[in-house]
């Protein structure tokens, strides 16, 4: 009797980009192929969705920040020179123009809670919701940078944790706007009886806070999804209990496998705490390609990146993660670990004070610290299909290190190799941006704590 031939996994797969000329891989806009300084254009943004949903990637991930890297050096020389995300425009606006020319491609958008009104913020993304035929994530972030909390009115960034019961309270309340305030069956839609909405079926949000004290109705009818799709990035402790709770995508940066194994299994084990499956999260690793249509191809590809890439301006970037200023350092002094309100997952690699500035510039030769899978078509699926059976992930964050390059490349020489293998779809399922990545409901499942605010 043969044994059942189980499907292999399927890899899941987001763009990782940001409304800005430098994102990850820093000093690669000067690259003659690069077009990242045409990120101001709509045409820009709507060719790159046409491009990845060819490609038939999950989503878009868009990156923000609020605040500029003004730690290195204590300026933003460094910054303005190479655009390290700097100037960077607003992701949400992109997102419209990008889904009137898709059909599937999921739209995952990061908007900083700390400064974002819930009230006005749960409209803007149930329009996106609708426009977009429920196809639109929100990266839940809390910030992290002082020049952010300056400019917006504080004296300083609010302290890491407390951050967190901030964020907790927030989504209370968009809880109660995007599932409590309007009942599925509250459209009536009917002109010959004069009824839109049903007024015995629309609620009015009562929120008495610690931080929020809201009282009205949610601006907008139900979204397919109600609820975007919740990313988030957090590997404290405070961070793993809040995506316990509410996050159905946490993107990590791993630095080998053994280690990532351990943050996707605290991630999982964050999910079964709050009452939810493992698998409920699913978690994606910021990663970058280079691929050729051989070994040596691919390996003169990354020669040529690098000879246009900037180190220094990966490290000034890296000291505003960390909230130290390394260009303070000799190149051999070894770097000493400060506690402060920056990622936290950044400074504990610091700890050991084991770091120097030379050790640093090595890790961001390529303008940026991700891991870097360098080769064939077919090196490059058997290691992506090596970290996600070793380490549990699910999928990853894939960045740009030439636009548009970097996903030209892919798409051409990885995806039709993993398709071969069957890790990789065909096609699109049907339906919204949840139920593609959980072949499940449009809406959030009973066990999410979100689902408890509906009528």
């Amino acid at each position: 009797m043969s044994s059942p031939v189980h499907a292999k996994k399927k890899i899941l797969l987001n763009a990782f980009n940001m409304n800005c000329i430098g994102h990850i891989n820093h000093g690669l806009w000067t690259h003659p192929r690069d077009n990242s300084t045409q990120y101001k254009s709509v045409e820009y943004w709507t060719e790159l969705a046409q491009l990845l949903e060819r490609g038939l990637f999950d989503g878009l991930f868009i990156a923000d920040i609020v605040g500029v890297y003004d730690v290195y050096q204590g300026s933003v020389d460094v910054p303005l020179k190479e655009s390290i995300q700097l100037p960077v425009n607003d992701p949400l606006l992109l997102v419209s123009a990008m889904a009137a020319v898709t059909r599937h491609l999921g739209f995952g958008l990061t908007a900083n809670l700390t400064y974002e009104p819930p009230y006005l913020f749960a409209r803007r993304m149930s329009t996106l919701d609708h426009l977009s035929r429920g196809r639109v994530g929100w990266n839940i972030v809390t910030g992290y940078l002082d020049s952010a909390a300056k400019a917006m009115g504080l004296s300083e960034q609010v302290e890491h944790d407390r951050r967190y019961d901030q964020a907790d309270e927030y989504l209370q309340v968009l809880y109660k706007l995007w599932e409590g305030s309007w009942e599925t069956d509250a459209v009536l839609n009917d002109p010959k009886q004069r009824i839109y909405a049903q007024p015995g079926k629309v609620h009015k949000v009562e929120h008495h806070g610690e931080f929020y004290q809201v009282e009205g109705y949610h601006l907008c009818e139900p979204s397919p999804q109600r609820t975007p799709v919740l990313f988030q990035a957090g590997s404290s402790s405070r961070g793993l209990q809040f995506a316990g709770q509410h996050a159905e995508c946490v993107f990590i940066s791993g630095q080998n496998k053994t280690s990532t194994k351990a943050q996707v299994d605290k991630v999982r084990a964050s999910a079964v705490s709050a009452g939810r499956n493992p698998d409920d999260i699913k978690v994606f690793m910021g990663l970058n390609v280079i691929v050729g249509a051989s070994e040596e191809a691919a390996w003169a590809k990354h020669a040529e990146y690098l000879s246009y890439a900037s180190a220094e301006a990966g490290v000034a970037h890296f000291s505003a993660s960390t909230g130290i200023d390394f260009s303070e350092y000799a190149l051999d002094e070894p770097i000493q670990y400060v506690k402060s309100n920056a990622i936290q997952s950044a400074t504990q690699h610091l700890k050991n004070n084991d770091w120097t500035r030379r050790k640093l510039l090595d890790q961001h030769a390529l303008g940026g610290r991700y891991i870097t899978l360098v080769g064939s078509p077919e090196q490059v699926a058997d290691e992506l299909e090596s970290w996600i059976a070793e380490t549990g992930l699910d999928g990853f964050n894939l960045t740009r290190i030439v636009t548009p390059e970097s996903y030209v490349d892919f798409i051409e020489l990885v995806i039709p190799e993993l398709q071969r293998r069957g890790s990789y779809k065909t096609a699109y399922d049907h339906g919204t941006l949840r139920e593609k990545l959980f072949q499940g409901a449009a809406q959030l499942p009973e066990q999410h704590t979100g689902s408890t605010f509906r009528r």
